[in-house]
């Protein structure tokens, strides 16, 4: 997964100024930088000129995709990332910037101003921070904790509770002795489904 390069524009009437921006082109040559960053600067003008004020959107250009968010105030950002990259944090990462970018600069300065007079350093570390999109987002990173752990019931002298095996069973292999009232509280016995009517702990009238 990758991030290119980030954008914050100003839709103006009728052209875009590109505010300022960050890119990262590492995995580029030397000889491609420049025709590659006028590239993506381009394409980002015009994707947020063909686009209205609050709206969102993931277009394909060529093997990147690229999210951009224009705000009602016509503040808008992109994001190019590669295909693999999640669309979700994409648009995380521009709500953010776009918020913080609204309060450090004035909107007096938005329809004329240039990455030369536009005092926002900010992009750079973002654009470095969420290339891991699962230690830049909380939900991603919780995502993809849940996606990696394996729950496995070990038995007391090894082996594991297979798919197929019952309630009973399973209680019957845990190795450590539980507290008298979970006992109680979890018995198989006291475990319904839920279409059961009857609630353990309650006498029915």
């Amino acid at each position: 997964m990758k991030l290119y390069s980030l954008s914050v524009l100003y839709k103006g009437d009728p052209k875009v100024h590109l505010l300022k921006a960050a890119y990262d082109l590492s995995s580029f040559s030397f000889f491609q930088k420049t025709s590659v960053q006028e590239f993506m600067t381009f394409t980002s003008q015009l994707i947020v000129e063909r686009s209205v004020p609050g709206s969102r959107a993931s277009v394909k250009e060529q093997e990147y995709l690229c999210h951009v968010f224009v705000r009602n105030d016509r503040l808008a950002g992109v994001v190019i990332a590669d295909s693999e990259y999640p669309p979700r944090v994409c648009f995380t990462l521009l709500e953010k910037v776009l918020d913080e970018f609204s309060r450090q600069v004035s909107s007096i300065d938005w329809p004329s101003g240039s990455p030369s007079t536009i005092s926002y350093a900010a992009l750079d570390g973002y654009l470095s921070k969420y290339q891991n999109p699962r230690e830049a987002d909380a939900m991603t990173k919780v995502q993809a904790e849940l996606d990696e752990t394996k729950i496995i019931l070990v038995r007391p002298r090894g082996g594991a509770v297979g798919p197929g095996a019952g309630l009973e069973r399973a209680w019957g292999l845990c190795s450590e002795p539980l507290g008298s009232w979970a006992r109680r509280r979890w018995a198989p016995g006291n475990v319904l489904c839920s279409c059961s009517p009857r609630i353990p702990g309650r006498r029915m009238p």
